[in-house]
């Protein structure tokens, strides 16, 4: 399947489409939202995001709202991802038990089978530009 591929970059799809994608893209827009996570179950044949790789971040319809990039990944498992790391999603969570609880129900409604052992990659981004700053000229 793979990532989409947007004006060169490949694509970082927050949260789900709607008004969830609408307000992450803006916590990572504005500056307090550097993080996010996924499981291994979104990259089948993708290698992982890795340091200096810059990512199109999209709307609902894979248009690019703006640039991020990686500054950091780490693979761990979902019982072992820290409460600072959830306070770098800053997705309003008051704890890592609450982080947990609402991460748990977002991957079980994708079809995940979430356990405390379930690998997951936690990734660390700065935005780098807004709309079509940082996007290469060049067209797909």
């Amino acid at each position: 399947m793979g990532f989409p591929v947007v004006k060169g970059l490949r694509a970082m799809e927050l949260g789900s489409p709607g008004p969830v994608r609408e307000r992450l893209n803006g916590l990572v827009l504005s500056g307090p939202k550097t993080a996010t996570a996924g499981t291994l179950d979104d990259y089948e044949d993708e290698p992982y995001e890795f340091v200096g790789e810059r990512l199109a971040l999209v709307d609902d319809d894979l248009r690019p709202v703006g640039v991020v990039e990686v500054t950091d990944t780490v693979l761990t498992t979902f019982g072992a991802v820290p409460w600072s790391f959830a306070r770098a999603e800053n997705e309003g969570d008051a704890s890592i038990e609450e982080w947990r609880e609402g991460h748990r129900r977002f991957w079980e409604g994708t079809g995940v089978a979430v356990t405390e052992e379930l690998p997951i990659i936690l990734i660390h981004f700065r935005p780098v530009g807004a709309s079509a700053s940082g996007l290469p000229s060049s067209t797909d």
